[in-house]
């Protein structure tokens, strides 16, 4: 390999790894408030918070790849510019079509890892983490109970348990308050279990009591009540059936299935590693700049175009699913237009240098 292009991959490989870095930072904030605020809504059981979060960070790299594929070859580029290195090998000849080979000596790796997150990774870590919210689902534990500490109830109310059996079916020393309107119920017992009754999960408190009152204490409408068993219905867990649904389907499933939503999601996986690709070869001509110039102009640029790319990928997906698109179609109308797009700027690029280096 000739020593500019190791050189010119090098530079390419540092700023891509560098802004999807940052890229994956900023996801691994937003994915984790989100998880946290599952758990604080009993949707997720605090032990899977970790694997949740890697798990949702792999389904969402066909997105933040190709910003990141994006950015790094801006920078890249734009410090090659800014440096004047880019200038002295337009003086010995060399223009943007020679910088092609190492461009996709970077590029097309991470093309094939979009392609492999997109249509492979990604379906099946989405299927996994569902899957494991799911079996976590058949106990208790997966209301956000935990041994020792006030947790906030997916219907409202908090609820707290002095210990637990290891299958998560067994509670003891139980307290709850719950509001509903202006009144408020707090019931507490000494133990209690919980168990399936055609399909729903009811939690039964043994032997306690229950207050039911006004929530602001304005009156003193208040009622005590002893009871032996008291049954509380549990928030209806997410239906199992979900994993059936395109979005949870592996992609050879896909393939087999002619239904609208399965081509729309079909058609969702294949567009991130096309979409990538045409992303690098904007990269180049969007990275030109001259000495003077702005450093940050052309890089809020590229993100317009990612943003105009993701959200027209988003709404032809919604198009084909609710029949509005025909699955032949597809998402071609955005990728090919973005592909040739992509090509005419480079090779545009080329012969704007020379006549550049002529004048």
């Amino acid at each position: 390999m000739p020593k500019l292009d190791r050189y010119l991959a090098a530079e390419f490989t540092r700023a891509i790894v560098a802004s999807l870095v940052i890229l994956g930072m900023v996801s691994m904030g937003g994915v984790f408030a989100d998880l946290v605020g599952e758990m604080a809504r009993g949707k997720l059981p605090p032990a899977l918070l970790l694997s949740q979060l890697g798990l949702r960070l792999l389904s969402y790299l066909p997105l933040i790849l190709p910003l990141a594929l994006l950015l790094g070859l801006l920078l890249a580029t734009g410090r090659l510019y800014r440096d004047s290195e880019m200038y002295v090998l337009h003086a010995i000849g060399i223009g943007p079509r020679r910088l092609l080979r190492p461009l996709l000596l970077v590029a097309l790796p991470v093309v094939v890892l979009v392609g492999l997150c997109s249509l492979q990774l990604g379906p099946w870590a989405n299927r996994l983490a569902r899957g494991m919210v799911i079996e976590a689902n058949k106990n208790l534990l997966v209301a956000g109970l935990e041994p020792g500490r006030f947790t906030p109830m997916a219907n409202g109310g908090v609820a707290y348990v002095g210990t637990m059996s290891n299958d998560g079916t067994k509670i003891a020393r139980v307290f709850i308050y719950r509001e509903r309107g202006d009144r408020m119920d707090v019931a507490t017992a000494q133990t209690g279990e919980m168990y399936r009754d055609h399909g729903e999960r009811v939690l039964a408190l043994l032997d306690g009591f229950r207050v039911e009152g006004p929530a602001s204490g304005a009156d003193l409408d208040y009622r005590l009540m002893r009871y032996a068993r008291n049954e509380l219905q549990l928030p209806a867990p997410d239906d199992p059936r979900n994993l059936e649904t395109p979005e949870y389907q592996l992609t050879p499933v896909l393939l087999r299935n002619p239904a609208a939503p399965a081509r729309a999601e079909l058609h969702w996986r294949i567009a991130p590693p096309l979409l990538a690709l045409a992303f690098a070869l904007m990269a180049i001509p969007l990275g030109r700049s001259s000495p003077r110039q702005a450093r940050y102009g052309s890089v809020l640029l590229a993100f317009l175009a990612y943003l105009v790319g993701i959200f027209l990928m988003m709404l032809g997906t919604k198009w084909i699913a609710e029949g509005r698109l025909p699955t032949t179609a597809g998402l071609w109308w955005l990728l090919l237009p973005m592909l040739g797009l992509g090509m005419w700027l480079y090779m545009r690029d080329g012969r704007v240098a020379r006549a550049w280096w002529r004048r």
